[in-house]
């Protein structure tokens, strides 16, 4: 299936991607993961972004762990990062990913070399021209160092370049802007746990979270409560998260998330070089959060 911004509603999962004890991907693992995200009644799923540690695969690795998703989803869509600096190693990776069956493709702003805002329309608007696969714009300012300005975004969703986006910042003045430019053109959907009530009620379509590996129906909650303009209730809800939001975040994701998973009770494995298992500091707070989602009934 392919996806349009009408579409676009609810939690999309930003799964982890579950690893063997020698480091391959876990391919039941994955599978499982998949099916209890949707189960739970997420909307899609998000693989091998950076929660899914894109850089970290090969190609093939890659195209697989889509793959894998697509056959588990049984019809809901799977949207895979798109993590490469480069516009060739983007394209490619896009074509593999709709070749298996992906509804759409969550693409990073171009970094390291990253060029003007008109310079990224152009890239956007020539990426979408060469795939036959709609395309989310993902933003996430504090690892590309660079972000499409509100009114990119609205020309990039004129040009008919991507049908919605990841908008990771807690940049607020910016995210209202963008909500007001081009909320009615593209979906756009928060990327950050911690604003994402606020973003729903303030616009946001739905989400791409992380944390929804491990909880998808609090999340799910909290963006209906949001969703009906209960902002205080939502909120009041995402307090019972919040220690572990704080927890796993303590270190660059997913290391920390992973630890998590297993102390709750869901393995997956940990994760590959250059990243590393959490620190003895973290894995105490990552203990003490496991303990109090337990007395909360977080699950």
């Amino acid at each position: 299936m392919t996806l349009t911004k009408d579409q676009l509603n609810g939690l999309y999962t930003a799964i982890v991607t579950p690893l063997a004890e020698d480091g391959s991907v876990d391919v039941k693992g994955l599978q499982k993961l998949v099916r209890f995200q949707l189960d739970a009644g997420a909307a899609g799923i998000v693989p091998i972004g950076g929660t899914g540690e894109y850089p970290a695969f090969s190609r093939d690795e890659r195209r697989t762990i889509v793959a894998t998703c697509v056959e588990a989803a049984d019809g809901k869509p799977v949207i895979p990062g798109v993590l490469s600096t480069g516009f060739e190693d983007a394209l490619e990776a896009g074509r593999d990913f709709a070749a298996v069956g992906a509804a759409a493709v969550m693409t990073v702003t171009p970094y390291y070399a990253p060029g003007t805002q008109d310079g990224m329309r152009a890239y956007f608007r020539r990426y979408r021209d060469s795939l036959d696969l709609p395309v989310m714009l993902y933003q996430i300012p504090r690892r590309t160092t660079v972000a499409a300005f509100a009114d990119t975004v609205q020309a990039m969703a004129e040009d008919g370049s991507i049908i919605g986006m990841k908008y990771s910042s807690y940049d607020m003045p910016d995210y209202i802007r963008t909500v007001k430019y081009a909320g009615d053109k593209i979906a756009i959907l928060s990327g950050e746990e911690p604003l994402f009530a606020t973003h729903v009620a303030l616009g946001a379509r739905g989400g791409v979270l992380a944390s929804a590996t491990i909880y998808p129906k609090i999340w799910i909650e909290i963006f209906e409560l949001a969703k009906q303009g209960k902002l205080n209730e939502a909120l009041k809800l995402q307090d019972k998260i919040d220690p572990v939001i704080d927890s796993i975040y303590v270190e660059t994701n997913p290391g920390p998330l992973k630890r998590y998973m297993a102390l709750a009770g869901m393995p997956v494995g940990g994760v590959r070089l250059p990243l590393q298992g959490p620190s003895a500091e973290t894995i105490a707070k990552l203990e003490t959060a496991a303990k109090q989602a337990k007395s909360v009934s977080l699950a």
